[in-house]
């Protein structure tokens, strides 16, 4: 039996794992590196153990730190979590010969999971249907091909050639990459991508959980999941299930687990691999089906029977998205820094089934957490569970708009517009569904008089606290003067550049007239502010009540509230239609460091992974310079001109910040 668990992962899936074992009697020991010190997970165990070290791989990836850390804390189990070490068959094995219990599929399990080659012989030995392997690149005649390594996880080095003139590069940037072996199948257009949850005891018991559709992806990597997938019907889904059970046995499998296969239009399906993990989106397969699949990880692992004859029916729909510090208009670049904000409405539970239809909310972070480079960028995962498909979709999406996310970039936005989308209302997805629809990446908040009306109670908001802050004479309005015909104006550097905001109250404290108007940087004198146009550019609008966290505005007739949150000189502007971040520019700023010409400078904070010139190279426009290495993802540094490699201050290993020379170009 497992009396005292430790949990060799961090954030949400800790968290998840901890929720269950405080429900079924199990004490938790947490694990933690320098930056986690004040983490949800820590505090949330009954015990934790300090891992030194800021990075994953001196930390949660330490095999020999975490059986030292479990036998310190006098644990009998080691669960661990939903990342690599999960599928680790050489830490599974070292976990058993330290006589504790592995909550995960055997070593020796692993070892064939872990080789994709493999596995695809045997399950196809076994009747499933796979795709062609070929191992020797130079065999490739047909295109396009998927680049893939031979033993990767999670989208990583994936890459798809579509003429043979890239094959070798590519093939050579995932070898790089991954530093492993690769193969090629050939990659099939407008597919899904479906998975098969299961959970497989050691008496010969595999049950499935229906089907997951995980298609919409970017990199490879999913960022909305459902179950059932709209393009399955219960025929179809008999089918897939009997194909999991096959290739699960014929693999000797024993545990959770995930097995992936590729759709197409016709029904016809491809296994792809066997995810020997609880996976990220097992939260919408507890809602529809309820079942705590932790809760039957820890009783497989104990040497338990399945308490299921059979694959459970499906209750309604449920949908989750991975809510990621990233910012899908550029480059999907990954995003630190201090979340000041996090809060998600009409939440009904977190990291457990739900007991009725609502929002279920498994998240890793909280107000106040920094958010590194080291770790993947998924901040939290939230589930919609309704009685059908619109309505988790409605339900999701609405709360997503109103969740106060401040601090760091997000996708929320275009995790909103693809909920909202007609095609995917309609079920139309695939793997290619965000590069079919560019208009997903466009910001929630787009029309101009929402933007204004944002601008606008920021500018009434930041008057208000510094009113209500002031030593004396707090009782006159905001911008009270002898001169009623002054206004009152601040710039700001918003979404689309800077803006500026000019009003006027009236000896009243009424709001007499407003306007919002975009300034050209190159004219912006700030000086000089309040040289004011004409106040009647706006509908009539009247302010019913504003503080330094609230603005509550009449617009033509029509009321609306606004949440203002200021840090320093930003202000998040929460609406009912989306948010918008806005920085207060100073009336005197300091001048900017002046830059060579041609420098290209690190967008984000990360280690410099490959450097492929030397200076005094000629280069082409667009040719990779180097990469950098940032949430578990390489980010490519192009050359933004043709032209000759003057300098390179950073070599492999290094670490930089935002901002930091890479290189400088002299351009032709």
């Amino acid at each position: 039996m497992i009396r005292r668990l430790l949990v060799a992962h961090r954030g949400e899936i800790a968290r998840r794992v901890f929720a269950t074992c405080r429900l079924v009697g199990i004490e938790t020991v947490a694990v933690y590196s320098d930056a986690d010190a004040d983490a949800p997970h820590v505090t949330e165990a009954d015990y934790a153990v300090h891992l030194s070290g800021g990075t994953p791989e001196s930390t949660y990836l330490r095999g020999d730190l975490i059986i030292a850390a479990a036998k310190r804390a006098g644990v009998n189990a080691i669960h661990p979590g939903d990342g690599r070490l999960a599928e680790d068959p050489g830490f599974a094995a070292e976990v058993a010969e330290a006589g504790l219990i592995w909550v995960g599929p055997p070593a020796k399990t692993l070892g064939t999971v872990q080789n994709k080659i493999e596995t695809k012989a045997m399950v196809a030995e076994a009747g499933v249907p796979v795709l062609p392997t070929l191992t020797d690149p130079e065999q490739v005649t047909d295109f396009p091909v998927l680049i893939k390594p031979a033993t990767g996880h999670g989208g990583l080095g994936m890459r798809v050639v579509r003429d043979p003139v890239t094959l070798a590069e590519a093939v050579a940037s995932t070898r790089q990459e991954t530093g492993d072996a690769v193969f090629c199948e050939p990659f099939v257009e407008n597919v899904r991508h479906i998975e098969v949850p299961i959970i497989a005891d050691a008496h010969g018991a595999v049950v499935p959980f229906g089907e997951r559709e995980c298609s919409v992806q970017r990199r490879y990597q999913k960022i909305i999941e459902e179950t059932p997938s709209p393009a399955v019907d219960p025929a179809l889904r008999e089918e897939l299930c009997r194909a999991a059970i096959v290739a699960v046995r014929a693999i000797g499998y024993v545990g959770a687990g995930a097995v992936e296969f590729l759709l197409d239009a016709d029904g016809d399906f491809w296994f792809l691999e066997l995810t020997p993990s609880l996976q990220v989106e097992h939260a919408v397969t507890e809602c529809v089906s309820g079942y705590d699949l932790v809760r039957l990880q820890l009783l497989v692992a104990e040497g338990g029977s399945l308490p299921m004859p059979g694959p459970p029916p499906i209750r309604g729909h449920a949908i989750e998205v991975r809510i990621c510090a990233e910012d899908p208009a550029y480059a999907w670049l990954p995003a630190s820094g201090t979340l000041h904000r996090f809060a998600v409405p009409d939440v009904a539970g977190s990291f457990r089934p739900l007991p009725q239809p609502g929002l279920r909310l498994d998240a890793g972070v909280m107000d106040g957490t920094v958010v590194g480079v080291h770790h993947d960028s998924t901040l939290a995962k939230l589930v919609a569970w309704a009685p059908t498909r619109q309505e988790a979709a409605r339900m999701l999406a609405s709360a997503l708009t109103r969740t106060q996310l401040h601090g760091v970039v997000s996708n929320r936005d275009l995790l909103v517009r693809v909920l909202r989308h007609q095609a995917f209302r309609l079920g139309d997805v695939d793997t290619g569904f965000l590069d079919r629809h560019p208009e997903v990446f466009a910001p929630l908040l787009s029309s101009v008089d929402a933007v204004r009306i944002s601008c606008l109670a920021a500018a009434l908001a930041g008057a208000a606290a510094r009113r209500s802050a002031a030593p004396v004479l707090q009782s006159l309005p905001s911008g009270w003067r002898n001169v009623p015909s002054g206004s009152q104006t601040a710039v700001y550097d918003g979404p689309a550049g800077p803006v500026e905001v000019g009003y006027r109250m009236n000896r009243h404290g009424e709001l007499a007239g407003w306007w919002v108007r975009a300034v050209d940087p190159e004219e912006l004198d700030l000086a000089g502010l309040g040289q004011a146009p004409t106040l009647d550019d706006h509908p009539p609008t009247v302010v019913v009540h504003a503080d330094g966290g609230r603005v509550d505005l009449d617009v033509n007739g029509i009321r609306l509230s606004l949440k203002v949150h200021r840090v320093g000189d930003i202000s998040y502007v929460d609406s009912p239609e989306g948010s918008v971040t806005l920085r207060e520019l100073s009336r005197f700023p300091l001048p900017a460091p002046e830059t060579t010409e041609g420098s290209l400078i690190a967008p984000l904070p990360g280690a410099v992974r490959r450097v492929l010139v030397v200076p005094g190279q000629r280069v082409r426009a667009g040719e990779l310079l180097l990469t950098l290495e940032a949430m578990k993802l390489e980010h490519p540094v192009h050359a933004p001109s043709a032209g000759v490699v003057a300098s390179l201050p950073v070599q492999p290993g290094a670490e930089v910040d935002t901002g930091e020379l890479l290189a400088v170009l002299d351009p032709e």
